[in-house]
């Protein structure tokens, strides 16, 4: 994980919020739990031993997965950029010409990703098909149902 990853402020913060709850309330939980569960006599029969054990493998690997994410991140502010062409961060408005209908996506991180919010993560077949075009410029983005003509209406930076 040598290479920096984009991330909106936001989603930075949701991280920072998830890693703090991860090691100030759910470590201590399972280290209770696996404490109670010992109490309980014979581990290699504990169900509650094992799913505790379970548990805290989840926990920590993502607070690694986390503190590595968060050493590598590149905090992108997107009301700082000042662009006509599509970058990371730009929310683009689009007219899928076949369709006849418009809709908006903004390019996010890996981890903010939300296709229902209307967020796609910079590494998606879209959001690739669309960076580095400008406004009235048409698309023609790979798709798993084929191919979609797409033309940009707007792009912002907020």
């Amino acid at each position: 994980m040598s290479q920096t990853i984009p991330m909106t402020p936001e989603g930075h913060q949701r991280l920072q919020e998830e890693l703090k709850h991860l090691m100030r309330v759910e470590r201590p939980k399972v280290v209770q739990d696996i404490a109670e569960a010992r109490d309980h006599g014979d581990l290699s029969e504990n169900a509650e031993y094992d799913a505790a054990k379970n548990r805290q493998g989840f926990v920590e690997g993502r607070i690694a997965e986390i503190n590595g994410k968060m050493a590598h991140a590149q905090v992108i502010n997107p009301a700082d950029i000042d662009s006509d062409k599509v970058v990371f961060g730009a929310t683009v408005k689009l007219f899928d010409v076949e369709s006849e209908t418009e809709s908006n996506y903004r390019i996010v991180g890996q981890d903010e990703a939300d296709i229902k919010l209307g967020l796609i993560s910079i590494n998606s077949p879209v959001a690739k098909a669309l960076i580095g075009h400008r406004a009235d410029d048409e698309v023609h983005i790979k798709v798993p149902s084929g191919t979609r003509i797409y033309e940009i209406v707007d792009i912002q930076y907020i």
